[in-house]
Parts: C-alpha cells; structure tokens; sequence
C-alpha cells in the first residue's frame, strides 16, 4: 500500500503541490489527470524519490520512504516521461547497468518476466539510441522494473507510442496489476485510463476524486 500524506512543494516561492493525498493498494491502478503545467510530473517526482518534498510523507507497505530510502528504492520502480536510457549502449548493458539482481537472475526475467512480456530479448545487441520510441519505452519499462518492484509509476506512458505499442503496455499492466503490483500514473488518453481502478484530478495544487464518466467530454471539466 502506497500512502501519500500533505505534500506540498514549491518552486520560486510558488506552490505547486498545496497538500496532496493519496493512496494506491496491491493490484490498484491509480490515474492522475490534469492540466498541462499543473504539477502532476512534479508529484510523480516526488512519489518516485526522484524529487523531495517541501514537506509532507510517503509511507510503502506501513515504512516511512524517509527514514527507509533503500526499502523504498527496491520497491517503487519509476519510469518518467522522458527517456532516461544510455543511448550509447545496447540493451543488453542498460538492462546490466540497472539490474539489481545477478546475471541467472536477469537471464530468467528474459526468458519469463518483465523484460520477455515487453519483447526485449531479439534487440539485446542494438544501441539503445538506435531503437524506436516504442522499444525504448518497453526498455525503460524492462529497466524499472529490474529490482522487481511492487510499485510502478509512469508519467504518460504512451506519449508518442504507435496504437501496438500502446495495447502491449496497457496488457502489460493489468498483467503487473493481476500479479498484486500497484501502479500510478499520469496520461491525456482515454486508452490507458481505461486501465485504472480509480482516477483523481491534479488541480488547484491538490487531488480530487473523479466521478465523471470515462469520455473526453465528461474529463474536461477537471482540467
């Protein structure tokens, strides 16, 4: 279980985050909606330990992220929205370069795990920066997911993808979601919304319930 408590963070004595709550349980998909510039890239940050807050707490399976930073950093895997691949290596080292377990442990995730759903074994060769956007998104999965986290966040995991790539990330999540893995993220489209359990909108510096139907028209109005 994912709790989130009262954080808040500024930038340039502007508030961004005006105490934000949430939760997110095992096997729960939790989307943020918002507007652009709204702070929702900025809570995921901070939600991934990428980011620290002004003030506030995260709590993962009742141990305070703070006071338990390598705890934290095994269970939340965090993929954001830009590429954060070594484009000048291949995949096989970036998998190497991010991988918290050995070599056979690696080897069985290629076979049966993450990185073998995502498609990652027939382009262990290529260089990373040779890969297309989709690929390097399933990569960036694959790489996250290393220390077989419980929690996934994804800041707008389908931005730029082609429709395939898009279906084989959401069938990936309800796969991780089945598996009692937790996830949060932030998207603009309908598709992987659909995947969530429970939607909140960003708004104002804080998280609101979305009660709205799931459609453009009904969104609107919490952006």
């Amino acid at each position: 279980m994912l709790v989130a408590t009262d954080i808040h963070k500024c930038y340039h004595r502007r508030e961004i985050l005006r105490g934000v709550n949430l939760t997110a349980a095992p096997g729960e998909c939790v989307g943020i909606i918002g507007g652009n510039g709204c702070g929702k890239t900025t809570l995921l940050s901070i939600l991934a330990g990428a980011l620290k807050a002004d003030r506030g707490s995260i709590c993962l399976d009742g141990k305070d992220a703070g006071k338990n930073p390598e705890h934290y950093a095994r269970r939340a895997a965090y993929v954001p929205q830009e590429n954060p691949l070594m484009e000048e290596l291949t995949v096989m080292d970036n998998l190497l370069l991010w991988y918290r377990g050995d070599r056979k442990a690696l080897e069985r995730d290629l076979e049966s795990g993450a990185a073998a759903f995502l498609g990652i074994r027939p382009m262990l060769k290529r260089a990373a920066g040779k890969l297309s956007g989709g690929m390097k998104k399933r990569l960036s999965i694959a790489c996250a997911l290393s220390g077989h986290g419980s929690l996934l966040i994804m800041d707008e995991p389908g931005a730029a993808l082609d429709l395939e790539c898009k279906a084989d990330i959401r069938s990936y999540l309800k796969r991780y979601m089945a598996g009692g893995g937790t996830v949060v993220l932030t998207s603009h489209e309908i598709g992987e919304l659909s995947v969530c359990t429970r939607l909140q909108a960003l708004k104002g510096g804080k998280l609101l319930p979305v009660e709205a139907e799931l459609s453009e028209e009904a969104l609107i109005q919490y952006l």
